[in-house]
């Protein structure tokens, strides 16, 4: 009996912009939940870095050490929710008394979530909890990582550079990690006419958790906010 191929082709183009369909509902979903459960935290830090960075590691002390000096400042903290640096900010963030919020995404590896975040919420795509990385923070605190940690970087100073959103500080803590990047930034892109002196401007590096809270604070202080 003769089987049009065409149905079968027709059959899976329908299936698949049925999922399509349906995965518009989820993404919706996770914005909304997102929304009202961020809308009422208030001022906060989001921090990054490798969730790799065991407990008594110096980066993971100073992680810690910038959260809660973030807290006695008024800020909370907001971190991916996992391991490492981010269980550092959470728990610095705990520790203190403030807000500690995690924003744990759905990964085959490396991220089930750290116990000290006490507002948690699960994210299937990465491009929505990015939003919500964004439009609840008053800096970007990033301490060493890897592709994950460089990734949210480079997308802060790109949305700032193109200002899809109001400029905040963007601090690299730990000058010896960093400054390998920021002198080809300065030496390759910026002499190649890639970027320009005005977009080195918009990083900022620091190595303590003092000097990372007072460049948040002066730049406020400027702004008069």
């Amino acid at each position: 009996m003769y089987q049009n191929p065409n149905n079968h082709v027709n059959g899976q183009v329908e299936k698949l912009f049925i999922e399509d369909s349906w995965r518009v509902f989820r993404i919706i979903s996770e914005f909304v939940e997102g929304f009202e459960e961020l809308s009422h935290v208030g001022d906060c830090i989001t921090m990054f870095g490798s969730a790799r960075t065991v407990e008594g590691h110096p980066e993971y002390e100073l992680a810690r050490e910038i959260a809660k000096l973030a807290v006695k400042n008024g800020y909370g903290i907001i971190t991916g929710g996992g391991g490492g640096i981010m269980e550092a900010g959470n728990r610095g963030a705990a520790e203190a008394g403030g807000t500690s919020i995690g924003l744990n995404i759905d990964l085959p590896f490396e991220q089930d979530p750290n116990p000290y975040a006490k507002v948690k919420l699960d994210f299937r795509y990465f491009f929505i909890r990015k939003v919500m990385f964004v439009k609840y923070a008053k800096a970007f605190v990033i301490l060493p990582g890897g592709f994950g940690t460089l990734d949210e970087f480079f997308e802060a100073i790109t949305l700032i550079q193109t200002k899809k959103i109001h400029r905040f500080p963007v601090i690299l803590v730990d000058s010896n990690y960093w400054k390998g990047l920021v002198e080809w930034l300065k030496n390759v892109t910026m002499k190649e006419a890639k970027i320009s002196l005005k977009d080195l401007d918009l990083i900022h590096m620091a190595d303590s958790a003092q000097e990372t809270i007072d460049l948040i604070l002066d730049f406020y202080r400027k702004e008069g906010i």
